[in-house]
Protein backbone atom coordinates (compact mmCIF):
# COMPACT_ATOMS: atom_id res chain seq x y z
CA UNK A 1 0.00 0.00 0.00
CA UNK A 2 1.38 3.34 -1.05
CA UNK A 3 0.24 5.70 1.78
CA UNK A 4 1.77 8.34 4.58
CA UNK A 5 0.01 8.62 7.68
CA UNK A 6 0.84 10.55 10.34
CA UNK A 7 -0.79 11.00 13.72
CA UNK A 8 -0.23 11.43 17.59
CA UNK A 9 -0.75 9.10 20.55
CA UNK A 10 -1.79 9.41 24.13
CA UNK A 11 1.60 10.65 25.05
CA UNK A 12 4.03 11.31 21.74
CA UNK A 13 3.51 14.01 19.42
CA UNK A 14 2.66 13.87 15.45
CA UNK A 15 4.68 11.29 13.92
CA UNK A 16 4.84 9.16 10.40
CA UNK A 17 4.15 5.91 11.11
CA UNK A 18 3.74 5.01 7.69
CA UNK A 19 5.97 6.53 5.15
CA UNK A 20 5.03 5.32 1.88
CA UNK A 21 8.71 4.03 1.18
CA UNK A 22 9.47 7.48 0.99
CA UNK A 23 13.43 9.17 2.44
CA UNK A 24 11.51 12.38 3.32
CA UNK A 25 8.00 11.73 3.74
CA UNK A 26 7.26 15.04 4.89
CA UNK A 27 8.04 16.67 1.20
CA UNK A 28 5.08 14.57 -0.14
CA UNK A 29 3.07 15.20 2.58
CA UNK A 30 3.22 19.01 2.91
CA UNK A 31 3.48 19.66 -1.15
CA UNK A 32 -0.58 17.65 -0.33
CA UNK A 33 -1.41 18.94 2.70
CA UNK A 34 -0.68 22.54 2.52
CA UNK A 35 -3.44 21.94 -0.18
CA UNK A 36 -6.02 20.44 2.01
CA UNK A 37 -6.01 23.14 4.73
CA UNK A 38 -6.20 23.02 8.05
CA UNK A 39 -10.30 21.72 7.77
CA UNK A 40 -10.68 18.25 9.67
CA UNK A 41 -12.30 16.14 8.27
CA UNK A 42 -10.93 16.31 5.14
CA UNK A 43 -10.13 14.89 1.58
CA UNK A 44 -8.94 16.28 -1.69
CA UNK A 45 -7.01 15.44 -4.67
CA UNK A 46 -3.73 16.77 -5.16
CA UNK A 47 -2.73 15.49 -8.78
CA UNK A 48 -2.37 11.93 -8.49
CA UNK A 49 -2.45 11.69 -4.24
CA UNK A 50 -5.15 12.17 -2.22
CA UNK A 51 -4.53 13.92 1.32
CA UNK A 52 -7.46 12.28 3.83
CA UNK A 53 -7.48 13.39 7.56
CA UNK A 54 -9.99 12.87 10.07
CA UNK A 55 -10.66 12.55 13.89
CA UNK A 56 -9.71 9.31 15.72
CA UNK A 57 -13.11 7.19 15.37
CA UNK A 58 -12.68 5.81 18.50
CA UNK A 59 -12.66 9.36 19.81
CA UNK A 60 -9.17 8.82 21.86
CA UNK A 61 -7.82 11.68 23.13
CA UNK A 62 -3.80 12.80 24.12
CA UNK A 63 -3.26 13.47 27.63
CA UNK A 64 -4.36 16.67 27.29
CA UNK A 65 -7.75 15.95 25.85
CA UNK A 66 -6.91 16.88 22.65
CA UNK A 67 -8.98 14.67 20.00
CA UNK A 68 -6.89 12.81 17.61
CA UNK A 69 -6.46 13.12 13.87
CA UNK A 70 -5.05 10.84 11.30
CA UNK A 71 -3.44 12.35 8.47
CA UNK A 72 -3.01 10.67 5.21
CA UNK A 73 -1.76 11.01 1.58
CA UNK A 74 -2.81 7.98 -0.89
CA UNK A 75 -1.42 7.83 -3.92
CA UNK A 76 -2.03 4.54 -6.46
CA UNK A 77 -4.19 2.46 -6.59
CA UNK A 78 -5.21 3.24 -2.78
CA UNK A 79 -6.06 6.95 -3.95
CA UNK A 80 -7.99 5.57 -6.65
CA UNK A 81 -10.58 4.43 -3.84
CA UNK A 82 -11.06 7.44 -2.11
CA UNK A 83 -12.61 10.28 -2.99
CA UNK A 84 -14.83 11.18 -0.03
CA UNK A 85 -13.52 10.84 3.64
CA UNK A 86 -16.35 8.60 4.59
CA UNK A 87 -14.31 6.22 1.97
CA UNK A 88 -11.51 7.08 3.74
CA UNK A 89 -13.08 6.07 6.82
CA UNK A 90 -14.21 2.54 5.11
CA UNK A 91 -10.96 2.25 3.19
CA UNK A 92 -7.82 3.52 5.00
CA UNK A 93 -9.10 3.36 8.72
CA UNK A 94 -9.18 -0.54 7.97
CA UNK A 95 -5.34 -0.70 7.19
CA UNK A 96 -4.11 1.13 10.46
CA UNK A 97 -6.77 0.60 12.60
CA UNK A 98 -4.94 -2.50 14.43
CA UNK A 99 -1.70 -0.92 14.60
CA UNK A 100 -2.69 2.55 16.27
CA UNK A 101 -4.97 0.85 18.69
CA UNK A 102 -1.53 -1.10 19.47
CA UNK A 103 0.69 1.75 19.71
CA UNK A 104 -1.77 4.98 21.29
CA UNK A 105 -0.89 4.29 24.84
CA UNK A 106 2.85 3.59 25.07
CA UNK A 107 4.91 6.02 25.99
CA UNK A 108 6.90 6.28 22.98
CA UNK A 109 5.75 5.90 19.41
CA UNK A 110 6.41 3.09 17.37
CA UNK A 111 9.62 2.66 15.80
Amino acid sequence: MTFIWSTRGRDWGFRFLKNGGETDPLIKFESVMDVAGPENPTCVRVGECVGLRFSDPENRTDSAGRLISHEFVLWGGLADRVDSVEDGLAVVWPLVKDQYGAAWGEAAPPG
